[in-house]
């Protein structure tokens, strides 16, 4: 194949991809080339991973353990909101976020910036749920390879997750009680 082809090929695609983005997008700005890319970067994410199980050598169990299941569940949640929302992991996020508020017990609302890859970066730092595949992934890959102390960890989180909806039970408690 000679350059000008190649050349007409790229072309093509190009306008292809554009047209599609434009299409789906229906006049809002969606950033799909940072999704496909945070696609792609949590495809060789989880690829690191599997090679890293893989050899280690050791046989996948058949099935997760439900209180495993459990466990990872409970964990995912907490890390996600603590990565996510948390004010103290906040200087993590701001190269990727602007600050928009408090949003609840000791979160934040912050908004993704729009310059180029920070747009997508921000989604997934401010999603809790964009970032519990990210979490859920760690914690499995992790189990697999520290199973103590990747449990031991998992059992903190659940704890905090645990005493997160004490506190939020007890302020609302106090709260009902004071008002009448």
């Amino acid at each position: 194949m000679g350059t000008e082809t190649d050349g007409g090929v790229v072309a093509r695609l190009r306008r292809r991809l554009h047209r599609t983005e434009r299409t789906y997008s229906a006049g809002e700005d969606r950033p799909l080339r940072g999704y496909a890319a945070a696609m792609a970067a949590f495809g060789v994410y989880t690829a690191g991973w599997a090679a890293v199980v893989g050899a280690r050598g050791r046989p996948l169990p058949d099935r997760p353990e439900p209180w495993d299941v459990a466990l990872t569940a409970v964990a995912t949640f907490r890390l996600s909101r603590l990565l996510s929302k948390a004010s103290v992991t906040s200087p993590l996020r701001a190269p990727f976020t602007t600050f928009q508020g408090p949003q609840g017990p000791a979160e934040l609302h912050e908004e993704a910036r729009t310059e180029g890859a920070k747009d997508t970066v921000g989604e997934l730092l401010t999603c809790p749920f964009c970032m519990s595949v990210w979490v859920a992934s760690t914690l499995t890959a992790g189990q697999l390879l520290w199973p103590r102390a990747t449990r031991t960890a998992m059992g903190a989180l659940t704890a905090l997750a645990g005493a997160d909806a004490l506190q939020l039970t007890y302020s609302a408690l106090v709260a009902r009680t004071t008002d009448e």
